[in-house]
């Protein structure tokens, strides 16, 4: 039995600044964030992006700037997205098997310069086809299942061989967690690791991505038929075991504030690492808040953080890395 007021104060253990931090039961560091960065073409290149207040696209030389950057504030892992110039999109977005392609210059580039930070690269189609969709499109606009799980395969082992270090399949479509873990095995990547967008839900909060990557003006309909309906909740489990069984090392929810619950349930389901997206709509709110004038940024972009590894993730890919990151520190 417990004791009852006033035995028992609840609001004694939260009276000083030292009892609070004593008493917290969740834990943010650096070491619980995941920087996504854009990459684009050239050099000393920086390209801000409107609908991402404080968010820049960087050539490789900037890229290799910002892993350091990560490296001494203590964020342990890079995601990249590129940037693809129109003229390099096509309908089966073969730029994405390039060896030489922006991803993999920016991967063999950071593995150079900063090995000790880790490398997790975008798999999907989305950044090269010129329809904008994350694979192939049959002559219905219908995205095809099977040919975009080959093509992401090879878009898988052009990443491994540059040095990637987490494989990120982003493209929800079915059995491609499989395919691409026997052939990283069959080609000795072994200690490569498979970062699934298990719990992936067609979303409205993804709209400065889109802009981020080069894509928004380029998608023709929507992604309805292979991202996830935001009204489904078991079937993210289904998901979420589907990948675990072909070879998942961690998985991912997102976006991430609308879907807590997902997070939950997947992480009391599973009791494996579980990641969370707090996707480009999410930062841009914040940061929108923040230009209004009715939210102070340090507190929100922590106290939403926070939100996630009480639901039980291990890490967050958030473009506030580095500003937490250096609140965390301070």
């Amino acid at each position: 039995m417990t004791a009852s007021y006033p035995a028992l104060r609840l609001r004694r253990t939260r009276a000083s600044t030292w009892s609070r931090r004593l008493h917290a039961e969740t834990v943010l560091t650096p070491a619980d964030l995941i920087w996504p960065l854009f990459v684009a073409e050239g050099a000393g290149v920086e390209q801000p992006i409107a609908s991402l207040p404080g968010v820049s696209r960087w050539s490789v030389d900037g890229i290799v700037a910002r892993g350091r950057e990560a490296r001494d504030l203590g964020i342990p892992c890079i995601a990249l997205f590129p940037y693809t110039q129109v003229d390099r999109r096509t309908e089966d977005g073969r730029e994405a098997l390039n060896p030489d392609n922006l991803m993999c210059q920016a991967i063999r580039a950071l593995k150079d310069a900063v090995p000790e930070v880790g490398v997790l690269t975008d798999v999907a189609l989305d950044p090269y086809t010129s329809h904008g969709h994350d694979g192939l499109v049959d002559a219905a606009g219908y995205v095809v299942n099977d040919t975009t799980a080959e093509m992401l395969v090879a878009q898988a082992l052009n990443q491994a061989n540059a040095g990637a270090d987490i494989i990120a399949p982003s493209d929800m479509m079915d059995g491609r967690i499989g395919m691409i873990r026997d052939a990283l095995e069959a080609d000795s990547h072994h200690n490569v690791q498979i970062m699934s967008y298990a719990a992936k839900y067609a979303s409205a909060f993804y709209g400065p991505f889109r802009d981020a990557v080069g894509s928004r003006g380029l998608l023709k309909g929507d992604k309805k038929t292979y991202q996830m309906d935001n009204a489904n909740a078991e079937e993210a489990l289904r998901e979420v075991a589907m990948d675990l069984a072909e070879g998942a090392d961690t998985v991912m929810v997102k976006p991430g504030l609308p879907y807590l619950d997902i997070i939950v349930r997947v992480r009391q389901a599973f009791e494996v690492p579980v990641f969370a997206y707090q996707v480009s709509g999410e930062y841009a709110m914040i940061e929108h808040a923040v230009a209004a004038g009715a939210a102070e940024r340090d507190v929100m972009v922590l106290e939403t953080l926070m939100s996630f590894k009480r639901a039980g993730c291990s890490g967050v890919l958030t473009y506030h890395a580095a500003h937490a990151a250096k609140l965390l520190n301070g």
